[in-house]
């Protein structure tokens, strides 16, 4: 019997949405995603595609809901998982700097922060998109900080503000992550 081989990596990701301008700005002037192309076959399909800074020919994509009137209203994004569907979806930054610098950007659009905080591994804010779709925006610690008690790391988690001027502050103190 043979086993499965290890993935490099999830590729990409595609959003459903319910109106694809709307998600095309958030995702573009917010988010800071590259615009790559459209592929426009409607009434059948009507895609956007994305990238990061990263080498991919894409890192997210879009898709036009045929139907938006037949959806339900977005629900309040919650880490508690309420349904079957995507929770969330994390969008790194190669660095603290790059971060701090999104982060106020997100701030300065009234993106609403549903969550702030230090994970032992990555620092993080957690916003929705206009479809209700979480996105966790994060930058990543060093591995010598959590390298040595990952099921820790995972497990920590600090509680940081969500506006004003706390809500863009990030410590670079390592937390203790050993079980005493």
């Amino acid at each position: 019997m043979t086993s499965a081989s290890a993935p490099l990596r999830v590729q990409h990701l595609v959003l459903n949405v319910r109106d694809i301008e709307e998600s095309h700005r958030f995702y573009t002037e917010v988010m800071g995603f590259q615009f790559v192309t459209e592929l426009d076959r409607r009434p059948q399909m009507h895609m956007r595609f994305y990238k990061g800074g990263t080498e991919n020919h894409h890192d997210l994509a879009i898709a036009a809901v045929r139907d938006p009137a037949a959806l339900p209203d977005p629900a309040q994004w919650s880490m508690t998982a309420r349904q079957l569907g995507l929770n969330h979806m994390a969008v790194q930054y190669p660095d603290r700097g790059s971060w701090l610098k999104q982060v106020e950007h997100l701030q300065q659009q009234g993106v609403k922060f549903h969550v702030r905080g230090e994970h032992g591994m990555s620092h993080s804010v957690y916003i929705s998109d206009p479809n209700g779709y979480g996105i966790e925006v994060l930058y990543d610690l060093p591995p010598e900080m959590y390298q040595d008690d990952i099921d820790e790391a995972f497990a920590y988690f600090k509680t940081l503000p969500t506006e004003g001027p706390g809500a863009l502050e990030d410590s670079t103190e390592a937390p203790v992550l050993r079980r005493a």
